[in-house]
């Protein structure tokens, strides 16, 4: 097992000691606080892949660019398009679902169309200092 592996077990067992000494009462809580903790560790996982990544394919922070930037963005919507799901399914049933999702595709589809639109050329009077 890595060490990865060991520090989740660890923290799965603090989870359920502090449960057993805590009782039920409190189970939502813990459940509440382990996610949060894996999740945690999913995004930082997910970050570390997408930066190797984008090393990898000659991008970075200052010049992403092209697929690397489409990748992280498709790596980061799917990832917290889980917790996303969830919350909006909750508090707004089938609606909430919906939107959400919507919501994803949109800003997905929106980079793609924003990538598109950047490789082409401003003729020299419209260009401005902002683009």
């Amino acid at each position: 097992m890595n060490t990865s592996q060991d520090e989740l077990r660890r923290d799965l067992d603090a989870a359920l000691q502090t449960r057993k000494e805590l009782g039920k009462e409190y189970e939502s809580e813990i459940v509440d606080s382990f996610l949060a903790r894996i999740d945690s560790r999913l995004d930082a996982r997910v970050e570390q892949r997408v930066a190797e990544r984008l090393d990898r394919s000659g991008g970075g922070p200052s010049g992403v660019r092209g697929r690397g930037a489409r990748l992280g963005l498709s790596i980061v919507s799917l990832v917290m398009g889980i917790p996303l799901t969830a919350i909006a399914s909750e508090s707004a049933g089938t609606t909430g679902l919906i939107a959400c999702w919507i919501g994803i595709v949109g800003v997905n589809v929106a980079s793609a169309l924003g990538d598109r639109h950047r490789g082409r050329e401003l003729p020299r009077d419209t260009r401005s200092e902002w683009v």
